[in-house]
């Protein structure tokens, strides 16, 4: 891969008991502010989907939204939106989820994947935790008759088993980072 996985690394803020004590939140925002940090990551990102039969990129609200526009622009591939309920206009599907620390719900437009019947998703977020907001779009994806390719994430917390459920539901998950513990 093109990318230094320790330089990367550097640029990710680990900031303790944020939002809540116990939990080490790991902030992505300073590689989007690293113009070679955030080189390393979308080449990444783009070496390793091209030339792949992939038609869409779903990207996850909010910081999904920002490395996928990137991905998707560079591959010439259309972005969906998937959003907090109440975010998009016109028809759309909701799913509700469990997350860390509560619970929530996401929606994508009813047409978002057309034409269905050749959708091959690749969905894109920022981060995978316990694998709530992902399940809930890989069900979401499905309910409007697609086909995942692949789960794409700056980072993975294994500890948390998100990737690991993602997994077991028969979905490839690619990960450029991954921290150990919460």
């Amino acid at each position: 891969m093109s990318y230094d996985e320790l330089y990367i690394k550097s640029v990710i803020r680990s900031i303790p008991d944020w939002p809540e004590p116990g939990v080490i939140f790991r902030d992505v925002t300073p590689v989007f502010k690293d113009p070679k940090a955030m080189r390393m990551v979308c080449d990444a990102f783009i070496q390793r989907y091209m030339n792949t039969d992939i038609t869409h990129i779903a990207c996850i609200d909010a910081r999904g939204f920002i490395l996928g526009s990137v991905v998707a622009y560079q591959l010439n591939l259309p972005m969906v939106l998937i959003r907090k309920k109440g975010k998009l206009p016109g028809d759309t599907l909701s799913q509700e989820y469990n997350l860390e620390y509560g619970t929530a719900a996401i929606e994508m437009q009813t047409d978002a994947l057309q034409p269905v019947a050749e959708a091959n998703v690749l969905v894109f977020d920022d981060l995978i935790a316990t694998g709530g907001t992902v399940m809930a779009a890989l069900s979401l994806i499905n309910k409007l008759g697609g086909k995942v390719h692949e789960v794409a994430s700056l980072i993975d917390l294994p500890d948390l088993m998100g990737s690991q459920k993602i997994q077991d539901s028969n979905v490839a998950v690619f990960s450029l980072l991954a921290y150990e513990g919460l």
